[in-house]
């Protein structure tokens, strides 16, 4: 079983860019589509560790919800790290996409190409 996954929304066009490319290179990947099967808080933790980001930058701010919340307003440090990852648990839709994790425990943010690229390399080593 390959431990490749990726979170995505089917409707964004950088988690369909990032398949297709998975897809040309034959990688072997999991599909979560995040907004149906919502990450837990422990798991949104594990994913940050692998990336090596914090909460805040792994947000879509300029959603609805995180308007709503007054996310723009809340402080991006240590103490408020567990409210930052509760919002993203109660509102998938402010986490950034798609995330995918590679075989070597690693994670990036692959809205690019040359990050997807990256995640295929940490996956073949």
């Amino acid at each position: 079983m390959c431990g490749m996954e990726i979170w995505i929304n089917p409707a964004c066009s950088k988690c369909r860019g990032a398949l297709t490319l998975l897809d040309a290179e034959g990688a072997g990947y999991t599909v979560r589509r995040y907004l149906e099967d919502v990450p837990s808080q422990d798991e949104i933790r594990a994913v940050l560790g692998r990336l090596g980001l914090e909460p805040w930058d792994i947000t879509r701010t300029q959603e609805a919800a995180a308007q709503e919340l007054g996310l723009k307003d809340w402080p991006r440090e240590e103490s408020a790290r567990d409210r930052w990852i509760a919002a993203l648990a109660e509102h998938p839709k402010l986490i950034q996409r798609p995330i995918i994790t590679a075989d070597d425990g690693s994670a990036v943010v692959g809205r690019t190409e040359e990050a997807v690229r990256e995640a295929l390399s940490r996956s073949r080593q």
